[in-house]
């Protein structure tokens, strides 16, 4: 067998408190020596440890162990499942280092030159600063203004190009959208 149980001798003590299987299948399931199996039962080996049940782990069947109680010769048999482990958080926020939060307002700046379509809001969310900050820096009214240098977020590593083109695509389909509302009036 090339796979272990989850604490295989946890595992092991819950099986041999638990189950009629011989000490051989119990030692070929936990990959452990029989003869710290036969401890385990006389209560030499593992004191203290507590059974881990490897039913509700996922890694046995209560069928399997019952066929193997039956039959001295089968051997227990893990069930290997893959696990898909999924995100659902669409965004997760990143760390941002002290040094490159200096370099916030300067990407603002940067976007709101290259990228004049997207909202204040949008740039806000994207570099991570408020919208007041963004406003201000648009308006020339931020305090720091005179020594912002505009630098590109995404070569800063604020965010990435995926998430600056969906941003500039949303902008695009709301002014289209907006463009064609005043048409028909």
């Amino acid at each position: 067998m090339s796979k272990a149980p989850l604490m295989p001798m946890a595992t092991a003590v819950w099986l041999v408190e638990n189950t009629t299987l011989t000490f051989k299948q119990i030692a070929d399931f936990c990959q452990l020596h029989e003869v710290e199996i036969q401890g385990i039962a006389d209560g030499e080996v593992a004191k203290g440890i507590v059974g881990y049940n490897p039913i509700i782990s996922g890694q046995l069947t209560d069928e399997e162990i019952k066929l193997s109680s039956k039959d001295d010769n089968r051997p227990l048999n893990i069930i290997d499942k893959e696990i898909d482990i999924k995100n659902n958080q669409t965004k997760i926020k990143k760390y941002v280092p002290l040094s490159k939060r200096q370099d916030k307002p300067d990407s603002a700046l940067w976007l709101l030159k290259n990228h004049s379509i997207l909202k204040d809001t949008q740039i806000a969310r994207l570099v991570g600063v408020t919208k007041n900050l963004v406003t201000s820096i648009r308006n020339k009214s931020y305090w720091n203004f005179n020594n912002l240098n505009a630098k590109d977020p995404v070569a800063m590593g604020l965010f990435t190009q995926k998430d600056l083109i969906s941003a500039i695509e949303k902008a695009e389909r709301k002014a289209l959208r907006e463009k064609n509302s005043k048409t028909k009036i």
